[in-house]
């Protein structure tokens, strides 16, 4: 077994359903999801909400079940570790995690923009509560909206001042308020991608004080699958998975190519579990593009893409012996291993035994930068 401290670069939390009004600022009380229970000849429970009453969802919190997990159930199957920081901690031992960094509750699949906004701040909240427990291994990720620039440097700020270590905004930016993509499964799509054809993107100036807001502040930024979002449920939901981690090249071209870190040069921008097999290959293609084509694409950098990838630009995988094997080309030396728990993806409760598998061969000298290094950099622990 590897002897490295480990850093989980993606884990996640899943906050009962019924959390947001304990969180909610006072005008909105009473507007959150309520759980009613399934009836004895239903499998699963209801999350009602808006005048929906949808199956409750569980495939997020399905640690330690293997293949054959479920994908609507009742609350009480939810992983308790999801949102008791305790039992977080007890599974981290098992797993041999010294540190977790935590994604993922929200927001709220709401047509009201004013209350879709306010989730996003909720979720920090109970994130930053839950992260309270214990904070030098609870490590929290806040999640923006990125709507008004403005708004989201209040933010930032925010989740500064509650001791989040990073915020993770939309690939894209998004449009406009209001735009919250018809509620429901539509709106929490719109938190990771934003709007991808939009008239906003993240080189433009519009957005130079965040960058410079998050460099003051010291937090990490990230993007999360989120440039095509993975689908579930819907026809070729196997190629909507692929093209979900592919896909992250685009922001993160936009980001070098746009200028942002010859601006910013101590910015830390991540792609979170999309994978980094693809990373070498991209600083390649572009490093061979920019100096083919340099007055054509009208783009003047201080220096070669593949040194933004090499200083900016940082990826967690799950499973990923490409991307491992590519750890000391451009692009690939910014990579860091995480488990996903408690999702479907997840490698607990054997995280141990797939790192050993996925290095089969490295040193534990080559082992710690994807293991800890990179991780403990880039989140500034």
């Amino acid at each position: 077994m590897s002897a490295v401290q480990v850093i989980d670069a993606d884990a996640h939390v899943n906050p009962p359903p019924a959390f947001w009004d304990d969180y909610l600022p006072a005008r909105l009380k009473g507007r959150g999801p309520r759980i009613e229970a399934g009836a004895e000849n239903e499998d699963h429970d209801w999350v009602v909400f808006e005048g929906q009453r949808k199956p409750l969802m569980i495939v997020t919190s399905v640690a330690g079940r293997g293949a054959d997990h479920r994908t609507l159930g009742r609350l009480s199957e939810l992983g308790v570790g999801g949102y008791e920081p305790a039992v977080r901690l007890a599974d981290m031992d098992v797993d041999g995690v010294e540190q977790a960094v935590l994604f993922g509750g929200g927001p709220l699949g709401t047509t009201d923009n004013d209350l879709f906004v306010e989730s996003f701040q909720a979720y920090n909240r109970w994130l930053a509560d839950f992260c309270s427990h214990d904070p030098k291994r609870l490590v929290g990720a806040a999640y923006l909206p990125m709507q008004d620039v403005q708004q989201s440097i209040e933010m930032l700020k925010d989740a500064a001042r509650r001791g989040l270590r990073a915020v993770n905004i939309p690939a894209f930016p998004m449009s406009a308020a209001g735009n919250t993509g018809g509620g429901g499964f539509a709106a929490q799509v719109l938190a990771l991608t934003g709007d991808p054809d939009g008239p906003r993107q993240y080189d433009n100036t519009e957005f130079d004080p965040f960058w410079q807001a998050a460099v003051d502040h010291d937090m990490a930024v990230t993007i999360h699958l989120g440039a095509r979002v993975a689908r579930p449920g819907m026809p070729h939901a196997m190629v909507h998975s692929v093209m979900s981690k592919v896909c992250m090249a685009e922001p993160i071209s936009m980001m070098i190519f746009g200028g942002v870190f010859d601006r910013f040069p101590t910015l830390r921008f991540g792609s979170i579990e999309s994978g980094v097999g693809w990373m070498a290959w991209m600083a390649e293609y572009m490093d061979n593009f920019y100096r083919q084509h340099p007055s054509w694409a009208k783009v003047k950098l201080k220096e070669l893409p593949s040194h933004y990838m090499n200083h900016n630009v940082y990826g967690s995988f799950i499973r990923d012996p490409i991307g491992i094997a590519l750890r000391h080309r451009n692009g690939g030396k910014n990579i860091m291993w995480s488990s996903d728990y408690p999702h479907s993806e997840t490698s607990w409760p054997n995280s141990k035994a797939e790192i050993d598998k996925q290095f089969e061969g490295v040193s534990e000298e080559e082992r710690r930068p994807l293991l800890y290094d990179n991780a403990r950099r880039f989140f500034g622990l």
